[in-house]
């Protein structure tokens, strides 16, 4: 029953076809034969209660939590060893927001570490797999929430998204993966990876799911400065497939095969199933057209998310010194124990990633990295504004394909003229736009996603234009190996 939507399980609940005891263990049990598999938890709940069933959508249904949110009295690891064995004393407010609504949460779900990844292959609890094919990865560093909700454990679990790690595992698993405009769901106790990109968000396996949960999370919050309010905005009761005459764009300099002179089959594959999406909605009355962007603004994306994502990191994870919480380090003094304490507890890439952080700090360095990383991210994003004033949202494939095989695999910046097709999605983290995931195919009997990213506080037109393209294909409420409605 937990591979059903929010809607028909809410519908079943209300009915007393089914009750939240029974979701919840057989969520439960789900979990720990995901667990066998995919290794997608740190935790899980066996001891949780059900939920009161109330008009509430999302009351007495189980879903999961990404371990970078705060949970009171429950284990949240962000997946580091530095934190293995931490128990916060509140909840994160996206968290404590869900609990208002009704909503039992039965695990807390395995990541990168502390969300600096995008293969899940760096948690500190082992690699999490795709459960299309245990060899390959889910993509990151959301990658045990993918799992969990392609699995079919609940209808939806929680993300968060610096990069794309909440919009990459969602395409790679089949489902939906959406972060809304930046501080429309207060970020005050998700361990912070970098400031200014990172988003709260939520995978389901179907749009309108999605909007049900983040009519939930989201809020002002007095602890979180960024936030503001949107308690006029109404997402799920807004959706209802009207596009006509809605204008979409793409990037010619992404999306034309030409620029790929070495492209796979698969790459051409996956070009091939965008541009018959593209025919889908024009079908439906929607116009596309084809735009060009400045080609060394595109190749500058991954150079600029590392300088800043490194430096934001370096500054915000400066307090895991192991003396406030966390295991404590060993030597004769507070900084021999803090260097032990760090030198243990972190994984390779996160302290490859502090050391670049560092040198881009440093002030010898800042204004030509730092300062300079921040310049080139505004010209992106106001090119982006600027095309906003004239589209509804821009429309592009994911990634190059499939996801990867898990062996062989490393957590780096691609070499080749690829990497921007692997890359884009971060520009909806360097304006703070809406963005959303939906699968959009198969190649070789795996999921292939397309994502739709419109201008800031615009989350309605994007969720609805991702409703009306949805209703246009047969991969909604998809779990892993099958289809389901």
């Amino acid at each position: 029953m937990t591979e059903l939507s929010i809607e028909k399980l809410h519908e079943m609940l209300k009915k007393g076809e089914v009750t939240s005891e029974e979701l919840i263990n057989e969520a439960l049990r789900k979990s720990h034969e995901i667990q066998k598999t995919c290794n997608a938890f740190v935790t899980i709940m066996d001891d949780i209660k059900p939920g009161e069933v109330t008009d509430d959508l999302l009351s007495g249904i189980p879903y999961g939590i990404k371990d970078n949110y705060s949970t009171k009295d429950i284990l949240s690891t962000g997946s580091s060893n530095t934190l293995k064995d931490y128990v916060p004393f509140f909840d994160a407010t996206a968290v404590a927001n869900l609990k208002k609504h009704g909503a039992v949460a039965v695990n807390k779900t395995a990541l990168d570490e502390f969300g600096m990844g995008g293969t899940g292959t760096t948690a500190h609890t082992g690699i999490i797999r795709n459960p299309w094919d245990l060899k390959r990865m889910c993509a990151g560093s959301s990658s045990g929430s993918a799992a969990a909700v392609a699995a079919g454990v609940y209808p939806y679990a929680l993300g968060s998204d610096t990069g794309d790690s909440i919009r990459k595992p969602a395409a790679f698993c089949g489902i939906v993966g959406y972060k809304p405009t930046y501080g429309m769901i207060s970020r005050y106790g998700l361990f912070p990876f970098a400031s200014s990109l990172d988003h709260c968000g939520v995978l389901t396996r179907n749009v309108k799911d999605a909007a049900i949960v983040v009519d939930a999370m989201k809020g002002i919050d007095k602890y979180d400065q960024t936030s503001w309010d949107s308690s006029n905005i109404h997402l799920y009761d807004s959706i209802n497939g009207n596009v006509k005459g809605k204008k979409l764009f793409y990037i010619k300099e992404i999306v034309d095969v030409s620029n790929y002179p070495d492209a796979s089959n698969e790459l051409k594959k996956h070009l091939e199933i965008f541009n018959q999406t593209i025919e889908k909605l024009r079908n439906i009355g929607v116009s596309v057209e084809e735009i060009s962007f400045d080609k060394e603004l595109l190749n500058a994306i991954p150079s600029v998310y590392v300088c800043l994502s490194c430096a934001e990191a370096t500054s915000n994870m400066s307090n895991l010194t192991g003396i406030i919480f966390g295991p404590r380090g060993h030597g004769d003094g507070v900084m021999d124990m803090i260097k032990d304490h760090r030198t243990k507890g972190f994984s390779p890439l996160i302290k490859r990633r502090f050391v670049i952080g560092s040198y881009i700090l440093q002030k010898e360095n800042q204004e030509r990295y730092f300062v300079n990383a921040g310049r080139v991210r505004r010209l992106i994003v106001d090119k982006m504004k600027e095309l906003f004033k004239e589209y509804d949202a821009l429309i592009l494939p994911v990634s190059t394909g499939v996801a990867p095989y898990i062996d062989g695999s490393k957590d780096e910046l691609n070499s080749d003229n690829t990497a921007i097709l692997e890359e884009h999605l971060q520009i909806g983290n360097f304006g703070g736009f809406p963005s959303i995931t939906i699968p959009n195919g198969f190649i070789d009997n795996l999921p292939v996603g397309i994502n739709i990213t419109g201008n800031c506080y615009d989350d309605v037109n994007v969720l609805n234009l991702a409703f009306a393209l949805e209703s246009q294909m047969n991969y909604k409420n998809m779990i892993a190996g099958g289809h389901y409605e």
